[in-house]
């Protein structure tokens, strides 16, 4: 890490736990740099009560950066409004439906956080299962008549979306995709635990459910992985995952958690994710320590903070995806090409991971060939 990283994980872990990492002189530090990387990571809000409670101790302040910590923490406090409410309608319109929903990240891991404001979110994301997945998405469609709607309600995808009075809603039939056969069957399993065991969460006075503690460390730690893997992910997405492991350290049961991750292959990751959470955003919980992963600990560490995804690294698969195949078979042969790039990418995380990628890959691409083609894959 250079210093203006160090500076801004500083002003990150004082912001999650408290204590006096950081002196009332580092707020001088909020320089330019670490605050672009603030607006980046999501973690603006997140950092400036602690920022500012530090600046009353001393006179010299890089104020306009703190003015715009502020803008960005009163901007998001406004958004969580109008998303509390479309949050109501939709919710009681699906239990009025019959249907039972499940709030997926969002406000149910902002109740995590010293103040729910503290954490930025963005969308709402309602789960539903395969079985309402239909019913729920008309009823979407009922309840928001006016909606921008752009997603096909298809059964091969995650969620279905609309925007409804700017507030983007998503109605999962899964919670996270799966390639591997197996890693399908084994983790719908695990959704089903997690949600017949949902708990119950009161948000600005409505009461929603939320995921099982066990299977929410499970959800949001393959949340974090896939974003990685895909759009890229945020130091917040970290944040979540460790304040969640803290906050339900004595509920979660933490040989079933294990025993899932070995099931889908990803106790490697997880344990670099873990080395993480304690060497860089100062996690303590007994029994999570790590230890002989700093290599790839801190090349996690280096991807999340500078946002790469394999998409942006590969030269390779990027030019491969510019190309345009008429022939079926080419084009999914291509396709499986990019995808086993991807794997490759992956093993400087986790090579037991990228192994297990690669097999379900195969699997996959098998499948497709003889399945119905989809062009715009």
């Amino acid at each position: 890490m250079n210093n203006i990283e160090r500076t801004y994980m500083a002003q990150v872990r004082e912001a999650l736990w408290g204590g006096d990492e950081l002196t009332s002189e580092s707020v001088n530090e909020l320089t330019t740099e670490v605050l672009a990387m603030h607006m980046q990571q999501g973690t603006g809000p997140l950092v400036y009560p602690a920022l500012q409670e530090k600046s009353l101790n001393t006179n010299s302040l890089n104020t306009k950066h703190l003015l715009l910590l502020k803008q960005l923490c009163v901007q998001n406090m406004q958004t969580q409004a109008k998303m509390q409410m479309v949050l109501e309608q939709a919710w009681k319109a699906l239990e009025n439906a019959g249907i039972q929903p499940v709030l997926m990240k969002g406000a149910g891991l902002a109740a995590l956080y010293p103040d729910p404001s503290m954490r930025q979110w963005g969308d709402i994301d309602l789960f539903v299962g395969k079985e309402q997945y239909h019913p729920a998405c008309a009823v979407m469609r009922e309840t928001f008549p006016k909606a921008l709607k752009f997603d096909e309600e298809l059964d091969h995808y995650k969620h279905y979306n609309i925007i409804a009075d700017g507030v983007s809603i998503e109605t999962h039939r899964v919670s996270v995709n799966m390639t591997h056969p197996r890693d399908v069957r084994r983790y719908a399993k695990m959704e089903a635990f997690g949600v017949a065991k949902a708990e119950s969460l009161e948000v600005s006075g409505l009461e929603v459910k939320i995921f099982e503690p066990t299977f929410n460390a499970l959800f949001v730690f393959l949340h974090a992985w896939e974003h990685l893997i895909t759009e890229g992910a945020n130091i917040r997405q970290l944040c979540d995952l460790a304040l969640l492991l803290q906050h339900e350290r004595e509920t979660i049961d933490w040989k079933l958690l294990e025993r899932w991750l070995k099931e889908l292959k990803l106790w490697e990751v997880w344990q670099v994710y873990i080395f993480v959470l304690t060497h860089y955003l100062g996690l303590e919980v007994r029994g999570l320590e790590v230890s002989g992963l700093e290599v790839r600990g801190k090349r996690l560490m280096e991807a999340i903070l500078h946002g790469e995804t394999f998409e942006g690294t590969s030269e390779m698969s990027a030019t491969r995806q510019s190309k345009k195949y008429h022939n079926r078979f080419v084009r999914k042969w291509h396709t499986m090409q990019v995808r086993m790039d991807s794997a490759e990418w992956v093993a400087q995380f986790s090579p037991a991971y990228a192994r297990h990628m690669k097999v379900a890959i195969w699997l996959s691409g098998l499948a497709r060939l003889f399945a119905k083609d989809r062009h715009w894959e």
